[in-house]
């Protein structure tokens, strides 16, 4: 008899299981003892907050394959629950699982704002692009009640440092009152990723992410106030939205951006059992024609990490989908660069006590 449970999607989350992470020496599995009550619902997985003590909030990364080299995550997980998220691995540092555990067990800086203004105080800080949203995303659930993104915006603002966001919610029209303004001088920018307009679509492999209607009619409200919005197709992954790329920059158009990206499917370390087990649960039919295309642009394997590959991937399939993507962007005008901010306008503001200029 197999006592071994088998696996099913939990209401809410995108994982399916917890698997454990890659530190760690044991496995665990669920099995069925023959106490359990026969039941066609999963036990609810809640959400839990605790203190990240980092003591520092702007990451440093030397990655070619990104236009910017710092960025901010007030917050470690993801209640968005996205089921390729490649930022799943992070929690293994916490002996944590890359599954459920990343979308249900978060970490939150709450003296983020304040560690961010003694950072920018430092004379040797030189001023670049901060982005807002590279691993987690700023304005996921937990951002209404903390609001940890708006006291960040906040120091960024009061500094005149540009920053850009990317995000799947439209909450950062919240934040319009201090993104507009910084946008009038040339500091801000916004990005909103859309992986499909399907709703079905979205509903399983973002469960807990705003509907890409919201996110489009979000794009629409920041390109009405005149700030600088781009959409990022991310991610294709092959057999499921492909077929949607230009769908999607075309829409993402109409309602207002000005400029575009696209990511291809990334599935480094546990994130590739844990897309395995959401394809086999979701998609049973699809799953080994999906993942047999992944590999086709990975060189033969789930995953390559090399800088210029990772993002784009390689190979016919992903040569195809590169001449699609740049086609795109011509026909629907969304070449222009989100990112290119203003630097020159960075100051500290002024302390009691500081000693006045004298020019």
């Amino acid at each position: 008899m197999d006592w071994q449970l088998p696996k099913q999607a939990h209401k809410g989350r995108g994982a399916v299981s917890n698997r454990v992470g890659r530190f760690e020496r044991m496995d665990r599995f669920a099995i069925n003892d023959g106490w359990s009550l026969e039941s066609d619902e999963r036990e609810r997985v809640t959400t839990t907050l605790s203190v990240d003590t980092a003591r520092t909030v702007i990451a440093r990364n030397n990655s070619p394959d990104v236009p910017f080299d710092r960025s901010i995550n007030p917050y470690r997980g993801c209640e968005h629950g996205c089921s390729y998220c490649f930022a799943r691995p992070t929690h293994a540092f916490y002996g944590l699982s890359p599954g459920l555990d990343f979308e249900s067990r978060l970490f939150y800086k709450p003296d983020a704002a304040e560690r961010l203004r003694k950072e920018l105080d430092d004379p040797k800080y030189r001023p670049d692009v901060i982005a807002l949203g590279t691993n987690t995303d700023p304005y996921q659930p937990v951002e209404r009640e903390q609001r940890l993104t708006r006291q960040i915006l906040e120091v960024l603002a009061e500094y005149n440092h540009p920053f850009g966001i990317v995000t799947k919610s439209d909450l950062v029209l919240r934040d319009a009152d201090i993104i507009g303004p910084m946008a009038a001088k040339g500091m801000a920018a916004v990005t909103l990723s859309v992986t499909t307009l399907d709703r079905n679509l979205a509903r399983k492999l973002e469960p807990r992410a705003p509907t890409p209607p919201k996110r489009l009619a979000a794009i629409g409200s920041l390109s009405a106030l005149g700030i600088p919005t781009g959409v990022l197709a991310a991610p294709i992954i092959p057999s499921l939205n492909d077929m949607e790329l230009e769908k999607i920059l075309e829409s993402a158009a109409r309602a207002g951006a000005t400029g575009a990206g696209y990511v291809m499917l990334r599935l480094p370390l546990e994130v590739a059992d844990l897309f395995r087990e959401w394809l086999e649960t979701h998609f049973p039919d699809k799953a080994a024609h999906v993942l047999n295309l992944v590999k086709q642009t990975r060189g033969g394997a789930m995953y390559d990490s090399r800088w210029g590959q990772r993002a784009v991937g390689s190979g016919p399939y992903a040569d195809l989908l590169r001449q699609r993507y740049r086609l795109a962007l011509r026909k629907y005008g969304l070449d222009k660069r989100v990112l290119d901010l203003d630097l020159k306008q960075f100051r500290r503001p002024p302390r009691a006590g500081d000693q006045l200029d004298l020019f």
